[in-house]
């Protein structure tokens, strides 16, 4: 894959794509990353990138030649996936995540000031992504979420290629408990069911955990998946506990 990202502060990247999983992605080959300043591309002979708004207005907003410019310049012969970082648009969540690594080659666009001209929108990206309903300085933090969550699901990039497939939200469920040694630690004791050895007991009892994680910190995923019957019986047990647990309180 290639990902090419294009911002106004290039070295906000240098740490992050060096480091970890992304760095070591790029060193087996997996990914290239390419780090482009789009004011290199603006028409002006002074690099501007900004304007005011027409109808008034505070703030400034980007011009759309230069970022235009600058992604048809790095796009080459096929059309890359154009993603905008933006706070209007869609939430990111890891779906998307796994659709856009099934991609060779993608374009992240950093925006910065009030926002951006509407015809980049309409003409220019294929995508808007929001990692959340806040607002940043720049779309460069946002862009790393993206770049790091999309890396990660690339063969080769994590030394276990389950892990990818058991994180939350895969499943459409978060992920349930880990535990590692010591298997007693201040008094506190792994789960016996994970020291049995017994691999389809621990698998369920990871399921029924995951389940109910996913009931008491974000039961609105629950509908939307597919329950299959060993886990709608898992739901009714932690449903009993739970009214259990409450009648043991009252």
């Amino acid at each position: 894959m290639r990902i090419d990202i294009l911002t106004l502060f290039p070295e906000m990247f240098e740490g992050v794509l060096g480091a970890s999983i992304l760095g070591k992605a790029a060193e087996k080959g997996i990914v290239q990353y390419r780090v482009v300043n789009f004011r290199d591309y603006s028409e002006s002979k002074h690099g501007t990138v900004d304007d005011m708004p027409y109808g008034g207005g505070g703030g400034m907003v980007l011009k759309p030649e230069p970022l235009f410019n600058a992604v048809e310049a790095v796009s080459e012969q096929a059309k890359p996936r154009v993603i905008l970082m933006c706070p209007q648009g869609k939430p990111y969540r890891q779906q998307l995540a796994e659709e856009l690594s099934q991609e060779q080659h993608l374009v992240l666009v950093c925006g910065h000031y009030e926002g951006y001209d509407e015809r980049i929108r309409e003409h220019l990206v294929t995508d808007e992504v929001s990692i959340g309903d806040y607002v940043l300085t720049g779309g460069e933090l946002a862009a790393m979420v993206v770049v790091d969550s999309v890396v990660r699901l690339l063969p080769g990039a994590l030394g276990n290629e389950r892990s990818a497939v058991a994180d939350s939200f895969s499943t459409g469920l978060l992920e349930h408990p880990h535990y590692t040694r010591p298997p007693e630690f201040r008094g506190w004791k792994v789960p016996d069911i994970l020291l049995s050895g017994h691999h389809a007991n621990i698998e369920h009892w990871r399921l029924k955990e995951s389940l109910r994680r996913t009931m008491e910190r974000r039961p609105e995923l629950l509908d939307q998946i597919e329950l299959t019957p060993e886990m709608k019986a898992l739901l009714a047990e932690l449903e009993e506990e739970r009214k259990n647990s409450g009648r043991a309180k009252d």
